[in-house]
């Protein structure tokens, strides 16, 4: 696909408010008798708000104001964001003007598997018949019936097109667009999400403002949606960022019981709508599980907030366990494993925390070692007793990745060789530092790692206390000492920011975040108190001053340096140029029989699922073994394969045309070694093309690779494979019956397109 510049014709933040008190009459806030007086869950705690600004508190009705021009200002900066992804994505493809079999090919590699299944669901004859195609499905793999809820998060689209047929908008609202103004909207739930947790964090809306202002402008490396609008990630991710603004609440001081109630209930629906949408869910759960043992240890939180927490990711899990059909990819998670480990060990030691520092210390150590024993150990058997190896391409990756086993798998080399797994480009830090972004960021950083690990030695440290207000003090002052929401967002950034650095397309999880803690950094009173402390100028009337005029003076700053950019990118006129892929998707619609079976690339096939609907071999789908290993054959096209062998291969999957792309018969994009021929290669044990070192085991192979060798149309092709269809980038083979030796037939006549 290309894209092409389009002729265009020439065309002649707001004011602050201290946040301490509460709104009587906002279903946010919340009220805690006692001394310390009430909580507002959008404004600083009570056991803070009458410290820190030397103001009284506000009276109710100012209060609700201003925490109406908060929210406000969430929806604005909400609506901006869609807007501007809206507009980069018209402007990319000129979207508008194309025609279908243009607009689906613009759905992109996987991206196009999914929205097929929205289409398959809107074209079914109700939606009853639609499910049971889904559940039922014969056309996604050749020669299976598989059930595609439960193989794939794919709820998101059958709920859409339920939700499509249902509502009185077809008339004036294509199904396309519907689509991706819900994906677009999900941008705007993220950003409301991040904004909110940055508020709840500084106990000031300017620092939700100022999040806001640095997802969008950080776009580049804070979403991709504009281009992979179908990708889980741009479905799951808002949800996750809920989930974090829900625990961040939920983790704060005096909260009331209805007030824990209701966040732990927000806490359960947006990990259960995470889970569902990503297949990777549980992967990132893991790392919020390691970071909830970790606060665990450290002492940051009480046991049931731990409980509470595990149990909302295992009842989550479990619950979408059951909605894709007792998935047994869920049931053998690590996540899950490691659950019930640190659960089990926490109910068999429950006095870790007792005895001096030292003693404690050691305590952690062998409580963690145990943890991890037992994991691998659950984990294990639930794998070995459910069969389970969907996931086992993902721990090969991870070994190959830190060299820890072969570097030679197919499966793992695939992600290897994708700059999309590779490291955290530093050209990323470069950006964020550009748009001011890094500077607090790593400042604040500094400053609250040091203060959580004074702090957790400080809670090592306390002497054991029996009675109830004793331990209750004993949390009051942790409290004082550091705030449980903000270690829990320190080390959310801090795991995902390693889980980012390591693999490139996991900053989307990390760089969203990363704006509302340097915003937290700006806006609240942890950072400004050591600098001014540093300068001897910590008054009350000071800190307050500089923790409203920065942002608002960052904020001003990055609307007149990046606005009009901003403003010049939406304005940049490009469309969708690719008239090879139309051409193809054109001639499979029109000549060929719709029951006909498809072999070629992950990629290429799930377009030709949307734009034809005919039967594929593969997919790019990859989350099952056998699939897994049916692409490898599959891609034996592209490897040094006698004919014979090729048609042994693709009829057996049941193959009638496999479609060679020229762009990977001939790569030149990828680094000798990383190129899929090269991959091929490696994995038969035949030597690489191109000058090169190859390993002394690899043998020369005894054919020529079958994608270049078929076009010279000899004879032992000829006999297996019939060319129906080529032009510059494709060339489609149907696939001959085999004949007996010494029997002759005649020749069937090639169709040149």
């Amino acid at each position: 696909m290309e894209l092409r510049k389009r002729v265009k014709p020439k065309h002649g933040l707001s004011q602050d408010a201290p946040s301490e008190g509460r709104c009587n009459h906002n279903a946010l806030s919340g009220t805690q008798e006692g001394g310390e007086g009430g909580v507002s869950l959008l404004g600083r705690s009570g056991s803070r708000s009458h410290s820190g600004s030397g103001v009284s508190p506000l009276r109710p009705w100012q209060q609700c104001v201003f925490m109406a021009a908060g929210l406000l200002a969430a929806v604005l900066l909400a609506l901006t964001q869609a807007w501007c992804v809206n507009g980069l994505h018209e402007n990319l493809l000129w979207f508008s003007q194309l025609t279908e079999v243009e607009r689906e090919i613009s759905f992109r590699t996987e991206c196009g598997l999914y929205y097929s299944y929205y289409k398959q669901m809107l074209h079914a004859p109700s939606i009853q018949e639609g499910l049971k195609e889904m559940i039922h499905d014969n056309l996604t793999e050749s020669k299976r019936t598989i059930n595609l809820l439960q193989r794939m998060n794919i709820y998101q689209e059958v709920f859409l097109s339920v939700l499509y047929r249902l509502l009185p908008i077809q008339s004036y609202l294509e199904p396309v667009y519907f689509y991706i103004y819900t994906v677009f909207s999900l941008q705007a739930v993220y950003v409301i999400a991040l904004y909110l947790t940055a508020w709840l964090l500084s106990g000031s809306w300017l620092a939700g403002a100022l999040t806001g202002v640095w997802y969008i402008l950080n776009r580049v490396d804070t979403t991709r949606v504009e281009f992979t609008i179908s990708l889980r990630e741009n479905w799951s991710l808002p949800f996750l960022a809920l989930q974090v603004a829900a625990i961040t609440c939920y983790l704060r001081p005096q909260l009331t019981t209805l007030q824990q109630k209701v966040m732990v209930w927000l806490m359960y629906v947006t990990t259960f709508c995470f889970c569902l949408t990503w297949q990777f869910n549980q992967f990132i759960l893991l790392v919020q599980a390691l970071v909830i043992y970790t606060l665990d240890c450290g002492d940051f939180l009480t046991t049931t907030q731990v409980t509470t927490l595990y149990l909302v990711q295992v009842s989550s899990l479990l619950s979408v366990w059951f909605l894709q059909f007792c998935n047994s990819m869920i049931l053998g998670s690590l996540v899950l494993s490691f659950i019930v480990a640190a659960l089990f060990i926490r109910h068999c030691q429950p006095g870790v925390k007792t005895g001096s520092l030292v003693v404690r210390l050691g305590k952690v150590l062998l409580h963690s070692a145990l943890v991890l024993l037992l994991t691998v150990t659950i984990n294990y058997l639930a794998k070995k007793a459910l069969q389970l190896q969907s996931d086992e391409h993902i721990f090969k990756f991870i070994k190959s990745k830190f060299a820890l086993g072969s570097t030679r798998d197919f499966d793992a080399s695939l992600y290897l060789c994708e700059e999309a797994f590779g490291l955290l480009p530093l050209d990323t830090l470069e950006r964020l530092a550009g748009t001011l972004l890094l500077y607090p960021y790593v400042l604040t950083l500094l400053l609250l790692c040091g203060m959580l690990v004074a702090a957790a030695l400080q809670n090592l440290s306390r002497p054991n206390r029996g009675s109830t207000e004793e331990k209750k003090g004993a949390r009051e002052g942790q409290v004082a000492a550091f705030r449980p929401d903000v270690a829990y967002n320190l080390l959310h950034t801090l795991f995902y920011g390693l889980l980012a650095f390591s693999t490139m397309r996991m900053k989307y999880i990390w760089t969203g975040h990363m704006c509302a803690v340097a915003a937290y950094g700006v806006c609240g009173t942890e950072l400004w108190t050591v600098l001014l402390s540093a300068l001897r100028f910590n008054t009350k009337l000071l800190l307050r001053l500089v923790r409203y005029v920065v942002p608002v003076v960052m904020i001003g700053f990055l609307y007149y340096k990046f606005w009009p950019k901003l403003m010049e990118e939406l304005s940049e006129l490009r469309e969708f140029y690719d008239p090879d892929t139309v051409e193809l998707m054109t001639w499979i619609s029109t000549k060929t029989p719709k029951q006909a079976v498809f072999a070629g690339s992950m990629q290429l096939l799930a377009g030709i699922k949307l734009c034809t609907g005919r039967v594929l071999t593969n997919h790019p789908h990859y989350e099952d073994k056998d699939l897994r290993e049916r692409t490898r054959q599959v891609y034996q096209v592209y490897a040094r394969r006698s004919p014979e062998e090729v048609h042994d291969i693709l009829k057996a999957i049941g193959a009638d045309y496999v479609v060679l792309e020229n762009s990977i018969c001939y790569e030149r994009r990828h680094r000798r070694g990383c190129r899929l021929r090269d991959l091929l290669d490696l994995a038969n044990g035949h030597i690489m093309d191109g000058p090169g070192e190859d390993d002394p085991d690899l043998v020369p192979a005894t054919h020529p690779r079958f994608c270049d060798a078929i076009k010279t149309d000899a004879a032992a092709y000829n006999a297996l494979f019939t060319r129906t269809f080529q032009n510059k980038t494709f060339h489609v083979y149907r696939l001959k019956k085999k004949r007996k030796k010494n029997t002759k037939g005649s020749s069937e006549p090639s169709v040149t397109q």
